[in-house]
């Protein structure tokens, strides 16, 4: 039985691939990949790598969970040397967790090679730093598909402090997003941004406030980031990628 290499990919720019990232790719038999890992990734493999894409997109699954799951495991009984490749970090929004539990009930041996996370890296690109002395010493990292659930395990009461606030994968929930945090008295002219295609050659990043952000963000193409706090006003002096 084969090895499973639980990878992050970063959030797109190739150049943020991490060193051991690469190596196990080099070495992979099999590579499964999903949507947001920068297929130029691939190029690296060796000749007779096997490629099995399972990538999602908002209400479009080539794979519901359960399959990837069992494809990452067949791949092991069949494999020395399993790639699971994942944009970001495995283990942020990733369901990494739920794959290398899927693997050990199952006797599989696998390993967590950290990915630069597009929390941090995309709102940097954009110049946006997550922390900024005298402006907020924290931030949180939200789920933005979680938001549309009924039942929300998102503590938006609490999202009334100075924090930093990120949200991934919520273009899609953006008005509702928007919504829950006047809801629970943010300022209509809180500072908001959207960044589309972050890291990528061509990332945009439009600023706004909560009350105007939908209408200039909306038709932006995913994946998308939202950043909310104070540190977005800092996008005009530190845009240092886009320019």
């Amino acid at each position: 039985m084969g090895r499973v290499y639980l990878t992050g990919a970063g959030p797109g720019d190739i150049e943020l691939l991490t060193i051991k990232a690469l190596r196990v790719i080099r070495e992979a038999d099999v590579i499964i990949y999903d949507r947001l890992a920068n297929p130029d990734i691939l190029s690296e493999a060796k000749d007779g790598c096997e490629f099995v894409y399972v990538g999602k997109e908002d209400s479009r699954h080539t794979l519901p969970q359960e399959e990837i799951n069992e494809t990452i495991y067949r791949a092991a009984l069949k494999y020395e040397k399993v790639v699971r490749l994942k944009g970001g970090d495995p283990l942020v929004f990733g369901r990494g967790g739920e794959e290398a539990l899927y693997l050990k009930k199952r006797g599989v041996k696998f390993e967590f090679i950290p990915g630069v996370t597009s929390a941090i890296a995309v709102p940097e690109y954009a110049g946006i730093p997550v922390t900024h002395r005298g402006i907020t010493v924290s931030f949180r990292v939200v789920t933005g598909h979680e938001a549309a659930k009924e039942k929300s395990q998102i503590p938006w009461e609490n999202y009334k402090t100075d924090d930093t606030i990120i949200f991934l994968m919520g273009l899609h929930r953006l008005s509702f997003i928007v919504e829950k945090l006047i809801e629970i008295g943010k300022p209509k002219d809180f500072p908001i941004a959207v960044i589309s295609r972050g890291t990528w050659r061509d990332e945009k990043t439009v600023t706004g406030t909560l009350e105007d952000i939908y209408e200039k963000a909306k038709d932006l193409p995913t994946p998308a980031l939202i950043v909310v706090g104070e540190v977005v006003k800092l996008h005009e002096e530190l845009s240092w990628f886009e320019r």
